[in-house]
């Protein structure tokens, strides 16, 4: 195993500081409080009552501000694009500890699969993306899955923006792009301790501590760490997936007008390849759903490395820079069998070993200016931003010759490896260039007016070596154009409509088949919603309605070789609606529903008209708290949810399906002093069912009825 290390920087949102040696092309605004709603000609230079600011904790379930849309400190109903925020106290209240399970609150959003157990990935509007945001920087762009799943340990908020993202970050799905946003430093002495326990002998700790530090006015820091043993309730023997993270940041305010941060993000991962369950006869059999077809030495290590420096600094009230500088850096081994194939008769499953190694890094850089004035009497916020990445990724795979086969209703976790021979090398490199504009202009009469514009150009040297093919292809230029049009109508304060035009552009990175510079991948989409606050400051209701095409999608390849395939045009249609805030005092709720029709629309290797892998037709979820307010029973809190997902098809031929399935989940909590004592149980009804269909012979199953129990002490 290789380690990889990374190093790197980044600013804060609240000021910035160019960098020595980088380019300072960019600048930046800093959003100014105003006097009275009634001097906003801009909600994005508005501040809320609450005070929240869009890196801070969110007050309840319902957030109010975000910068993930338009790199501004900006109301989310300033936005024309469908935004949702998953706040912190949601994940503490449900006890999230997978990035998957924090995003069931989010409309149109599923589980896409942990790719055998290594990574997180998503299908966000119907289309997967195995990539996120932290802090407003995106995952290495060479790479095509983080080596690690997320911890939520050092998370704030989680914010996901539907749609394409590409004039602000560049490269980037279609479907939309999740942004961590992690916990500051504060000066304020702080900290926690939780230890949790349950059911199939999950333990987890985690903490975090937070104050100013000696020596220096205005230097804060602090460290999140957590570190967990999940056996699971698969059937590995007494092997088990084991996760250690730890994130120190700091914070420094030399004067009122700068301000520096740091971001560090250490984790390490050990845990059994697992590809869950095998499709026969076109569905997936649950009638022992910790069938496990691998071996008690498939085992997946993996590493990944996350620093961000960013400091910004206001040259005046109305004009700010900012400089971000990020590295990342990672590494991955996998030795595991995998199933291959199934018998006619359904009885008999072939096995191959294969041992994966993969290093990767990555440097960012993200140079920007925000500034707000009058022009032609119109209210201007105006950002223009300057990124340059260079990221490579170096995986080698191999697989055995023959293998045994195993029985497909009690497979025996013993395989006879025979001698590893080369299958392919794949490496590849990026070196990228993205210049973008945007403005915000406040038309009046209700009305404002988004437009902005990105272009990408760089290289690519992408490299896919075979015991056949060893031909070294020459560097591929890239070039990515990527507009976005916006236009928002509030008639009235709680109420806000709005419709949009993005774009998205995206390198390929999975290793395609016979391909030595594959196209990139391309999307547009069109949306039309609306906003309105059943209850102003507490409770708001969106609904967006929305139409994606994707061009030039790598797929895996049906035969099952081990390459990706790429395939014609991929369309999605759908409505949604989101709701998040307070009924009452102390009563909470947020959730979900989603209506999707996502289908092939243009290709020569898949039927047109099928379905996208992985997607329902309709989806739902909503989790909902009370806690009591006064009297003896003060502090005492309860939680109930219910998560619905429709059926869906597992591979891109609708070979099979995996039926639906309802969730419900419950919660008991009770504050006092400065603990919290919790107890969550999910799948009350013990509900078999499919979480994450992937192809024929990668399908997840949902953990059974469970109980978490949770202890936090708070300083």
């Amino acid at each position: 195993m290789r380690a990889g290390r990374s190093i790197g920087g980044a600013c804060s949102r609240r000021g910035a500081v160019l960098l020595g040696g980088l380019a300072p092309f960019c600048m930046a605004a800093q959003a100014q409080p105003v006097e009275s709603p009634q001097e906003v000609v801009l909600s994005e230079l508005s501040v809320t009552g609450t005070g929240e600011s869009t890196t801070g904790p969110v007050v309840g379930y319902r957030a109010s501000r975000s910068a993930t849309a338009t790199r501004t400190d900006t109301a989310l109903r300033d936005v024309p694009q469908s935004v949702q925020v998953v706040p912190r106290e949601v994940l503490v209240d449900r006890q999230d500890v997978r990035l998957n399970d924090a995003l069931t609150n989010v409309s149109n959003v599923q589980p896409g699969g942990t790719l055998q157990g290594r990574s997180d990935t998503f299908l966000i509007r119907g289309f997967r993306t195995q990539t996120y945001a932290i802090d407003g920087v995106l995952l290495n762009q060479a790479n095509n899955f983080l080596s690690t799943q997320r911890d939520l340990a050092d998370v704030e908020r989680i914010e996901v923006l539907k749609g394409p993202a590409s004039v602000l970050y560049g490269r980037g799905d279609p479907g939309g792009l999740i942004n961590i946003v992690t916990r500051r430093p504060t000066l304020a002495p702080s900290g926690e301790l939780t230890a949790q326990g349950g059911s199939f002998g999950f333990a987890r700790l985690q903490g975090t501590v937070s104050g100013a530090l000696p020596g220096t006015e205005g230097f804060a820091g602090r460290v999140s760490f957590a570190a967990q043993d999940d056996p699971t309730f698969r059937n590995y023997g007494d092997r088990s997936n084991s996760r250690t993270f730890v994130a120190p940041a700091f914070s420094w305010t030399p004067s009122p007008d700068t301000r520096v941060e740091f971001l560090a993000e250490i984790t390490r991962q050990d845990s059994q390849y697992d590809e869950g369950l095998i499709a026969r006869n076109g569905r997936v059999p649950l009638d022992n759903i910790g069938r496990y077809y691998g071996t008690g030495n498939s085992r997946y290590w993996g590493e990944s490395n996350f620093i961000t420096l960013r400091a910004e600094h206001d040259l005046s009230p109305d004009v700010t820079l900012r400089q971000i500088v990020n590295v990342q850096s990672g590494a991955f081994d996998v030795f595991a069998a995998r199933a291959t194939a199934l018998n006619a008769a359904g009885t008999l499953v072939t096995r191959r070993g294969s041992i994966v190694n993969s290093t990767f890094a990555s440097v960012d850089t993200q140079s920007e200016m925000v500034a707000k004035f009058d022009l032609f009497g119109l209210r201007n916020t105006f950002l223009a931003g300057f990124e340059y990445t260079n990221g490579y990724r170096r995986p080698i795979s191999q697989q055995t010759v023959s293998t045994t086969t195993t029985s497909f209703f009690d497979p025996v976790p013993r395989i006879a490896f025979g001698a590893f021979t080369f299958l392919n090398d794949l490496k590849q490199k990026n070196d990228l260039y993205g210049v973008y504009l945007q403005d915000q202009i406040d038309l009046g009469y209700g009305l404002q007016l988004l437009l902005g514009t990105r272009v990408d150009f760089g290289s690519q040297f992408y490299f896919s070596r075979t015991a056949a093919s060893r031909t070294i292809p020459p560097e591929q230029e890239l070039f990515g154009f990527s507009p976005r049009v916006g236009l928002i109508y509030r008639p009235i304060d709680p109420l806000t409509f709005y419709a949009s035009y993005t774009t998205s552009f995206k390198p390929q990175t999975d290793n395609v088949f016979g391909a030595t510079n594959p196209p990139p991948e391309t999307g547009v989409q069109y949306e039309g919603g609306a906003r309105y606050d059943l209850i102003p400051s507490l409770l708001t209701v969106s609904v967006a309605a929305f139409s994606i095409a994707r061009q030039n999608v790598s797929v895996s390849d049906p035969n099952n070789t081990g390459f990706s395939l790429i395939t014609g045009e991929q369309r999605s249609e759908g409505v949604e609606v989101d709701l998040a805030g307070e009924i009452l005092p102390g009563w909470k709720i947020i959730g979900g529903l989603g209506v999707l029709d996502a289908k092939i629309a243009k290709d020569t290797t898949f039927a047109v008209g099928n379905r996208l892998v992985g997607v329902p037709e309709f989806s739902g979820s909503f989790w909902s708290t009370y806690q009591v307010q006064e009297g003896a029973l003060r502090g005492l809190g309860f939680g109930f949810g219910a998560t619905y997902v429709g059926s869906r098809f597992g591979d891109l031929n609708n070979s099979y399906r995996v039926g639906a399935y309802t969730r419900l989940d419950a919660a008991v909590f009770y504050d006092f002093d400065r603990y919290r004592f919790a107890v969550n149980a999910r799948n009350l009804t013990d509900a078999r069912y499919i979480e994450q269909p992937f192809n024929q012979f990668n399908n997840l199953p949902g953990a059974p009825f469970s109980i978490l129990a949770t202890l936090t002490a708070r300083m």
